[in-house]
């Protein structure tokens, strides 16, 4: 029969198929047919691509049809044909499928139908040529269409898929997401996205009889892609863009904690966007659905965060907070903001011990509580208050030092008319100064000869941006007390602190010979 198929023109195979196809299951089950047939469908496949006018030809013989029927019974004359054999016919056939039917889906979708049937009357998937096979079959429609919404149009498409065991699965569900991320694929509804994350769900949660051991890398590498796959879930409408961020949400949470660190910053940035695309909504609540709001998509971080806290990642939390807090200043709610740096708080105070991530928090806690606009006086104070306590608190002196001085900007806000106080921002200086000397008195007792003096040289640092900035409480025989007190503890010193204090002197020097006002006033700075 392959020397038919090989010496006979395509023409002639064409006008002949049925006759042809009709032989097949006739055949001894010691014939190779699955190949005999693979051939031939190759080289229909081929002639119709080889011109327009030839479809016309496929549409009037109705090839796809006898095909799938021709194979169809094949597979059930020969009972003995592995599931290999049937597995490779199919996807032979899909093949076809694709390139003469490349607009007809329900084609498509009969000869997965037709495979799960197939498949479900194994027991289960073993062999791996045939495991193979599958993932051929999965992986055709993804590759013609380079659209994975396509296929999730595809009813038999999971189906196929639950057959697979569950490392082959995960594979599948990578080469689902590296077509997404290759073609740009934006999944818009909320529907597909339930479909989505339904091929994906091995590697979004453990799945039933999953017993291997993974390794931390392969893990970390499929989270990773689950946590860009995120990214690529949008719709501009935000009540729909909601639906999906919950069911991304519900399929996150399935998936236990360990996955909650990958998968929870993404799919907090998305809300974030959505929360940026509303900003300015009121969150009242209109008719039977609740609408999307700020609010209510507030409500939700605050679940996804404090979960995420649970596992425990404090410090992801702790970012992922202030990130809200920033877009709740957006929205000015303010009570809102409120709640989510009490959050950020608590989170520093109970769980946060290890000394570097809390100089690294306090850090970003100033930095967030710096772009604030929203809260009122006492509220503002109080959290300050809060910050600048943390920040005197640390455990090695120059963390502290450098957190206090910090936190003089709170105080101090370009574009911000209401918060200029300059006296506190003086007494942030002074506390720094003084933990900065403790500093030095300390590594003089410890080394038996005086410390660096960097934190004196960054401290004099802030006088002068403050100096420029026009704070009356900081004056130029402030400056040149600072100066004359650095140069006293230069001595001994590294070389380090000298080109850091040569640099700034260079800097002062500069602004003098500038002129206009601002040379007039470091005019009165002695060098």
């Amino acid at each position: 029969m392959d020397c038919i198929i090989q010496v006979f023109p395509d023409e002639y195979h064409l006008q002949t198929l049925e006759m042809l196809l009709a032989a097949c299951p006739q055949v001894q089950p010691t014939v190779d047919i699955k190949t005999v047939l693979s051939r031939l469908m190759d080289r229909l496949s081929k002639y119709a691509a080889s011109s327009a006018d030839v479809l016309t030809e496929f549409l009037q013989v109705e090839a796809f049809t006898k095909l799938s029927n021709a194979i169809e019974k094949v597979i059930e004359v020969q009972v003995d044909m592995p599931a290999v054999g049937a597995i490779t016919l199919y996807v032979s056939l899909l093949t076809f499928t694709l390139r003469v039917h490349p607009d007809r889906l329900d084609y498509v979708d009969q000869v997965l139908g037709a495979c799960v049937k197939k498949l479900s009357s194994i027991p289960k998937l073993e062999d791996s040529r045939a495991t193979k096979q599958v993932v051929a079959l999965l992986s055709a429609p993804l590759e013609k269409y380079n659209d994975t919404v396509t296929a999730l149009k595809i009813s038999n498409y999971p189906r196929v898929m639950d057959h697979l065991d569950n490392g082959t699965n995960k594979v599948m569900a990578m080469v689902i997401i590296e077509s997404i991320m290759k073609n740009n694929t934006c999944i818009s509804t909320a529907d597909k996205v339930e479909v989505l994350f339904e091929l994906i769900k091995g590697l979004i949660k453990d799945l039933d009889s999953a017993t291997d051991e993974l390794d931390e890398e392969d893990f970390k590498d499929e989270q990773n892609s689950v946590a860009k796959l995120i990214h690529m879930l949008y719709n501009n409408e935000p009540e729909e863009m909601l639906k999906i961020i919950c069911i991304v949400w519900k399929h996150t949470m399935a998936g236990g904690p360990k996955r909650l660190p990958f998968t929870v910053p993404s799919l907090v940035f998305s809300a974030l966007r959505l929360v940026r695309q509303l900003q300015g909504q009121e969150g009242d609540i209109v008719g039977e659905e609740v609408p999307a709001t700020p609010k209510k998509i507030f409500q939700l971080l605050s679940q996804m965060i404090e979960a995420l806290s649970a596992v425990p990642s404090p410090e992801l939390a702790l970012r992922l907070y202030l990130q809200c807090a920033e877009a709740a200043n957006g929205c000015d709610l303010e009570y809102v903001a409120y709640e989510f740096f009490t959050q950020v708080f608590v989170l520093y105070e109970e769980e946060i011990a290890n000394s570097k991530a809390q100089v690294t928090a306090i850090h970003l806690i100033i930095g967030a509580l710096q772009r604030m606009n929203v809260f009122s006086v006492e509220n503002r104070d109080t959290l300050t208050h809060k910050t600048t306590g943390y920040s005197a608190r640390l455990l090695k002196k120059p963390d502290q030092c450098r957190a206090v001085y910090a936190c003089s900007h709170l105080f101090w806000v370009d574009g911000q008319d209401g918060i200029r106080d300059g006296e506190r921002v003086l007494l942030c200086l002074k506390r720094a100064l003084r933990i900065a000397n403790a500093a030095q008195q300390m590594a003089s007792i410890a080394r038996d000869s005086s410390g660096p003096v960097t934190l004196f040289v960054e401290i004099l640092n802030k006088y002068l941006y403050y100096f420029e900035k026009g704070n009356k409480q900081i004056t130029a025989a402030a400056i040149q007390h600072l100066i004359e007190l650095i140069n006293t503890e230069m001595q001994g010193d590294s070389a380090t602190s000298d080109a850091f204090l040569a640099s700034t002197l260079r800097y002062i020097q500069f602004q003098k010979q500038r002129g206009g006002v601002m040379g007039a006033k470091f005019e009165s700075i002695k060098l």
